[in-house]
């Protein structure tokens, strides 16, 4: 059993988080042994990944259950309340490692965009970032671009997948990349981003890894589609509160 840290978001950071589709907290999300713990799980399977690259280490909790308790620890799930109100669930997780010198690009996109007909709607989708290593700009740190969580899907461009983390990137103007907010943490500090929002993050070149772990929540409010064919191989949980719409949850 984890131990509790609770600290809840204020009125600013929620309106800051709502008006620009992101917000930074820069404070422990857990207690350190817990947190320490978390490290140490990670670097299991940073050991274990065979031939995947670092940054593709998607849905651990799948196959470890020990990710659930941070997954759902009040002190993740309050904050996100928050955020996306009472009736939350658990989307996904992603370990996404940049080792030094060698961590490739992640382009420009809108987690949305890749979701598409997932769900009914990404107004209440959220993740939450946790820098298991100290993230900055040197080392491949995230950075979005403020308020484009409110104006749709993008129009993509092809890019070169051996140097990216993924092989499309949102066209940009060179104005749209001065307003960048980079997402510099120190290690066990924390980030929120609107599933909308447009975000990326440079290649590592610097000598020390960056390694976080991504916590996806989404409001049972929304319908996720289980229509679509790889409905039945992903997994989503019940964190709290009510599931309104009926999607299929694993309870614990």
């Amino acid at each position: 059993m984890l131990n509790i840290k609770m600290k809840k978001l204020t009125i600013s950071q929620v309106t800051h988080y709502h008006q620009q589709g992101y917000l930074l907290y820069n404070e422990p999300l857990f207690e350190a042994a817990d947190f320490e713990r978390l490290h140490g799980i990670m670097e299991e399977h940073l050991l274990s990944k065979g031939n995947k690259k670092a940054d593709e280490l998607d849905t651990p909790h799948f196959h470890d259950s020990r990710l659930l308790d941070y997954l759902m620890h009040p002190a993740v799930l309050d904050k996100v309340e928050a955020l996306i109100g009472p009736n939350i669930g658990l989307w996904s997780s992603h370990f996404i490692c940049k080792d030094p010198k060698v961590g490739r690009r992640t382009p420009w996109h809108e987690d949305s965009a890749y979701w598409d007909g997932k769900f009914d709607r990404f107004d209440h989708i959220v993740t939450v970032w946790l820098a298991l290593d100290r993230s900055t700009t040197e080392n491949g740190c995230m950075g979005v671009i403020p308020e484009t969580h409110k104006h749709g899907f993008s129009q993509y461009q092809k890019v070169d997948a051996a140097v990216n983390t993924f092989g499309e990137e949102i066209e940009l103007e060179q104005n749209d990349l001065d307003k960048v907010v980079w997402f510099e943490l120190e290690q066990g500090e924390c980030s929120f981003h609107d599933s909308r929002i447009i975000h990326g993050a440079n290649a590592n070149t610097s000598f020390f890894r960056r390694c976080g772990y991504t916590m996806r929540y989404f409001s049972l409010d929304l319908q996720y589609n289980t229509a679509l064919p790889e409905a039945d191989k992903h997994k989503l949980w019940h964190c709290r509160g009510e599931n309104t719409t009926g999607n299929p949850l694993i309870y614990l």
